[in-house]
């Protein structure tokens, strides 16, 4: 095995090794939860929920944070992550549910969705962030738990492939905006795209107001 992999084993073995800290007599089964898509001006907060093995010889190697991973090692990843799964889920909560409830609470309601709808009960779920949602198992919020966790940090490549998978189709319903490039997220590019072209069908209201009025302005 070459330093590299040996390198990510490793790494991955001690994210293990944090979720393995949580069982118990009563904790058999640990969930991970986490939410690709708070930030952007258009498109749903995806949420994923996953079981792993935690054994030492089941560990997929390489398991991370999502943002610190290549677009091309996320996707290699979430095969193996859902090949390897004991259960997992994907759920989003759309734009429009986001203007209506606000982020947290379309958040809160998707990562929710997603525990519930696990095909195996978990004993306990570890959710990035400082909050948890309401649901029928017990929950744990981790802050930076897609670092520490290794539950949590698959869930954050499950649901960003996912997510960034449906951002590229929304740039072929609309190109003028570079979704495929930004993933709805306010770069210069988006930006500029919205003072031209306006709002497509799929950017959030509450989240793009200021970038209208800056249009607006910048108009006179």
């Amino acid at each position: 095995m070459s330093e590299a992999k040996e390198k990510r084993l490793r790494t991955a073995a001690e994210r293990a090794a944090f979720d393995r800290g949580f069982l118990s007599e009563s904790v058999r089964l640990v969930a991970g939860v986490d939410e690709v898509g708070r930030g952007p001006l258009a498109g749903p907060v995806v949420c994923a929920a996953v079981i792993l093995p935690l054994g030492e010889e089941e560990i997929v190697a390489g398991v991370n944070d999502s943002k610190a991973l290549s677009a091309k090692e996320r996707e290699r990843l979430s095969a193996l992550i859902r090949e390897r799964a004991a259960a997992y889920a994907i759920c989003l909560r759309d734009h429009a549910e986001i203007d209506r409830l606000n982020i947290l609470e379309a958040t809160r309601l998707c990562m929710r969705d997603c525990i519930e709808a696990l095909s195996v009960r978990p004993d306990l779920v570890l959710v990035d962030g400082n909050f948890t949602p309401e649901a029928s198992v017990p929950c744990k919020s981790v802050i930076g738990g897609d670092a520490l966790s290794y539950s949590i940090g698959a869930a954050s490549i499950l649901a960003k492939v996912y997510r960034d998978a449906l951002m590229d189709e929304y740039d072929a319903l609309y190109p003028q905006y570079g979704f495929a490039k930004h993933k709805g997220y306010g770069t210069k590019m988006h930006t500029d795209a919205i003072g031209e072209y306006g709002l497509c069908e799929i950017h959030r209201r509450t989240f793009t107001k200021k970038v209208l009025a800056r249009a607006a302005k910048n108009a006179r």
